[in-house]
């Protein structure tokens, strides 16, 4: 394409060549220049018309405006239903996890009241309004509060639960033979070295020399020796003034402060000390008395983890003698 300009007097001409890519370019910058200064006029007229009140222009702006404000509340509205359904949905899960921890604190100890957040709620159902904005949070500032509250409580149950769990751990239920028949039971007896009335501290279990001797529950030993009457001899304490003893031991496999777990091989069956065959011999004591050994491997048996840690409790003492290891003259078959 060409171009010629001349001037007024046709004095002097010019020519200009123009290509199909310089005609393209001048073209979207004749259309780049019209759609600034439409836009620019568009601001001006508006503004200029709102400030001023022009009749048609306010109209105008006011519709724009309204429809704009309409848009934004709609989509306001929309997610506060949203917001405002998920906020329902999670103090239903909460009242549901309200309910566990009601059950849980029992099995803790803790009293159920504290863990209920607050009085039961109900009535005729009525149609709701719409949530606005501050109420909404509100009720999420008040979940955020009930939900802590939740959390330190929980952490208060777990405690507990733990520490009725560790207790029960430490109570000897466990049988200490696993394969062995059950000889003499705790109590008066006929003494077999002197056919005399006797009592009989602890259990004995006949068994095979050699038969693995398990620790009833967990604790720390606190005397591993030979004694004249008990023989190869180790005593561990639970804690709680709680001490089993397991006696006449052909071979000990834990030393003084070795700390054990529930089932752990301990020793060996046999027959040292005041026996009369291989067997082991096996006592409680609670505060330095002895107590039924049975009483302690039938609750393992019949009842809940949790209940195990009253039996020492409630551990009645069957003599007023304590029954320590140095008691030479005992009456009783080792």
């Amino acid at each position: 394409m060409q171009l010629i300009i001349t001037d007024a007097w046709l004095a002097k001409s010019r020519a200009i060549h123009l290509s199909g890519s310089k005609l393209m370019l001048a073209a979207l910058l004749a259309s780049f220049t019209l759609l600034l200064v439409a836009a620019g006029l568009y601001h001006w007229v508006f503004l200029k018309g709102a400030k001023e009140g022009w009749p048609v222009v306010g109209t105008l702006l006011r519709l724009v405006v309204k429809d704009e404000f309409e848009q934004r509340d709609r989509f306001m509205r929309e997610n506060l239903d949203v917001l405002a359904r998920k906020l329902g949905e999670m103090q239903v899960k909460l009242t549901q996890l309200e309910s566990l921890g009601e059950r849980v604190s029992g099995l803790a100890g803790v009293s159920p009241h504290e863990i209920k957040s607050k009085p039961g709620q109900g009535g005729a159902l009525v149609s709701s309004r719409p949530l606005s904005m501050e109420e909404l949070q509100a009720t999420l500032a008040d979940l955020d509060r009930l939900t802590d509250q939740r959390a330190d409580l929980m952490t208060v149950v777990e405690s507990r639960l733990f520490d009725q769990k560790i207790r029960s751990m430490m109570v000897p239920t466990q049988q200490p033979v696993a394969v062995g028949n059950l000889g003499s039971l705790f109590g008066w007896r006929i003494d077999p070295f002197t056919g005399r009335s006797a009592l009989h501290t602890g259990l004995d279990f006949q068994a095979d020399h050699g038969t693995p001797i398990l620790a009833a529950a967990g604790g720390v030993v606190v005397a591993q020796e030979f004694h004249p009457e008990y023989g190869n001899m180790i005593e561990v304490d639970h804690g709680n003034d709680l001490i089993t003893r397991y006696a006449h031991a052909s071979k000990t496999l834990v030393r003084r402060g070795d700390l054990i777990k529930r089932g752990q091989k301990i020793a060996e069956v046999g027959s040292t000390g005041r026996s009369t065959g291989a067997h082991l011999h096996f006592e409680v004591l609670v505060q330095g008395i002895a107590q039924d050994p049975q009483k302690f491997l039938a609750a393992g048996r019949k009842l809940p983890q949790q209940q195990l840690a009253k039996l020492v409790a409630s551990a009645e003492p069957r003599s007023r003698a304590r029954i320590e290891p140095s008691d030479r003259g005992s009456p009783r078959q080792r």
